[in-house]
């Protein structure tokens, strides 16, 4: 933590009292514990409201019944029912003109924030986001309330970090603790939670952060449960014994799952570029969204909002393939469109559904192909939701715990944790992103997970440069370079044009080698002419151009067009530089002061 002296006066105040009373909490982890407590406790909370509104705008415009659920429905009560998504989209276009009338960055969620910002979340971008994935989900688009969840937890535990001025890596645990503390709360998984944190919010998992993540996720569940229980509990209970022939089918599900991940991400990005081809605003294209989604509803229920009654509905029925099939293609279409047209939610539970689907599609046609192979609906259905969920949401571990707090099946969870990283494979290998991911891919960002590289872009070469530069005209002969710089009195000195501007960069010792005319210009020795670097150039980038230029020293210049010369930058302070800032970084993962 920062220095007492930085905090807040009421802040300061509160801590100097705590440390009275307790000295134990002196101790920085401790503290982060008991905020990560604090954290966990309001996400419960907040999923709780979330999910009870949620359900309450689902009585008011579907007439689902009071502890019913709108994917279980057999059909809309009233056709006109079908046209709720795209009421919702033409609010959510609202949303988006005004929120463009504003003039509203884009929000940041959890991932980005970690990656990116040392954990900095607005609470504007807060409330944005869990607004829309409410209304979204509210009016039956195909989505998840999970994104409105892990924003919430995620903004909340970012916000009092940054109170009590925290040291960047305690902002990241507390937000990654607030995210678990959400998912943990939701699904009634403390486990599933606390690894959601430490895979896909926070980037790792290390001593530093295994205490506050599973205080945060217990903490959630307990308050959740005390406030009327989870909203989305997966209580499988058990499933028929495995045998060791059936791992081999299964782990080929897992490669399945994977393939059809990947084209989900993709087909969501498609629709998204098609309707920027078409010219389409995106405050309408909620509303043009909504029309196919009501479409798909009128057709069968299951494929709107989240998917949990749906979900319930396929372990406790047995469907035949046609319809499973049926339900299967649909639900892909409802989720893609209502993403892709921009509603605001996740895929991570209807990544379950799809999933379970998948697993009872897979065990219908092994029965076909190869009936003494034995495979169980119920099984492939959870080895079917734990891949899929992989391989577009991401987190192995994160799955095989919410297979193994599901079903409370040990033997099972191996096969899941097996087939599970069949999946990961496949989609680090062949695609490499997630979708949270892969959404800031299509917006130009780089990173692949929530591991902090922000560090790294703050790093820039305006840091690290040296200001102080010494400079010659390119007309200065070499004869009248050595009389101005006298040999040992420098190392380099950078050569400009009439106007200032960069030419290249000679080095004194070649001045005094052996050179052809000692009339003729510096230009002649001018190294590194059209190699240079400007400020904004983060670390990794200076160290591309080092490496191309085969240079240990180049210029600085304000930009690449005027040239004008603001710095030096050497190859070996600014590798001092990273290494110094690495090993800062490590010590903070592994809780070193």
């Amino acid at each position: 933590m920062s220095s007492t002296h930085s905090l807040p006066v009421h802040a300061r105040r509160l801590r100097a009292l705590l440390v009275r009373s307790v000295p134990v909490l002196e101790a920085r982890g401790i503290i982060v514990v008991f905020i990560a407590a604090v954290v966990g406790a309001f996400s419960g909370a907040a999923v709780t409201a979330m999910s009870a509104l949620v359900q309450g705008m689902h009585w008011l415009l579907f007439d689902v019944p009071a502890g019913g659920r709108l994917s279980a429905m057999f059909s809309l009560g009233n056709p006109l029912q079908a046209m709720t998504p795209a009421i919702g989209g033409l609010l959510l276009g609202l949303s988006i003109i005004w929120l463009r009338k504003r003039k509203f960055r884009t929000p940041v969620d959890p991932i980005e924030a970690n990656a990116l910002y040392g954990g900095r979340m607005s609470l504007t971008d807060t409330f944005i986001i869990a607004g829309q994935t409410i209304l979204s989900s509210g009016f039956g688009a195909s989505v998840g309330l999970e994104a409105g969840y892990t924003q919430v937890g995620g903004g909340f535990g970012s916000r009092l970090a940054r109170f009590f001025r925290m040291r960047r890596n305690d902002v990241r645990i507390l937000v990654g603790a607030g995210a678990a503390g959400a998912i943990a709360a939701a699904f009634d998984a403390p486990l599933t939670g606390a690894f959601y944190g430490f895979e896909l919010i926070i980037g790792i998992y290390s001593i530093a952060n295994v205490a506050p993540v599973m205080t945060a996720a217990i903490c959630a569940t307990l308050v959740t449960n005390w406030l009327g229980g989870a909203p989305f509990p997966l209580e499988l209970g058990a499933v028929p014994t495995l045998t060791a022939s059936q791992y081999l089918p299964f782990l080929a599900l897992g490669l399945i799952a994977g393939g059809i991940a990947i084209a989900i991400m993709y087909m969501v990005a498609t629709v998204e570029r098609g309707l920027t081809r078409l010219s389409i605003d995106a405050s309408l294209r909620p509303f043009l969204g909504g029309c196919a989604v009501g479409l798909l509803g009128l057709i069968t229920p299951q494929v709107l909002s989240s998917g949990h009654g749906a979900l319930h509905r396929e372990f406790a029925m047995n469907y035949g393939l046609t319809v499973i099939a049926s339900v299967f293609l649909l639900k892909i279409a409802a989720s893609v469109i209502s993403l892709g047209s921009g509603f605001r939610g996740g895929l991570f539970f209807a990544s379950l559904l799809l999933g379970a689907l998948l697993g009872k599609i897979f065990a219908a046609l092994m029965l076909l192909i190869a009936p003494a192979s034995g495979i169980d609906p119920a099984i492939a259905a959870v080895v079917g939701m734990t891949s899929m969920a992989v391989g577009i949401i991401g987190g192995p571990l994160t799955m095989t715990f919410l297979a193994l707090e599901s079903t409370g099946d040990l033997t099972l969870t191996g096969v899941v944790l097996a087939a599970a990283i069949m999946t990961s494979i496949l989609v680090r290998e062949t695609f490499g992103y997630s979708f949270s991911t892969w959404r800031f891919h299509l917006r130009g960002e780089t990173i692949r997970s929530a591991q902090d590289v922000g560090w790294m872009r703050s790093l820039t070469v305006g840091v690290m440069m040296r200001k102080e530069t010494r400079t010659i005209s390119a007309a200065t002969t070499i004869a009248e370079f050595r009389e101005k710089v006298p040999l040992g009195s420098a190392q380099r000195v950078i050569v400009v044009d009439g106007d200032g501007r960069y030419v290249g960069m000679v080095i004194v010792s070649d001045a005094y080698g052996d050179v052809p005319d000692s009339a003729s210009t510096v230009l002649t020795l001018a190294r590194s002419a059209n190699s240079v670097l400007v400020p904004s150039m983060n670390v990794q980038s200076a160290a591309e151009t080092f490496q191309r230029a085969g240079a240990e020293e180049l210029a600085v210049v304000d930009d690449f067009e005027s040239r004008m010369v603001v710095g030096l930058l050497t190859e070996g302070h600014m590798l001092r530089r990273y290494t110094e800032e690495l090993d800062k970084a490590r010590r903070d993962l592994s809780g070193e002061s």
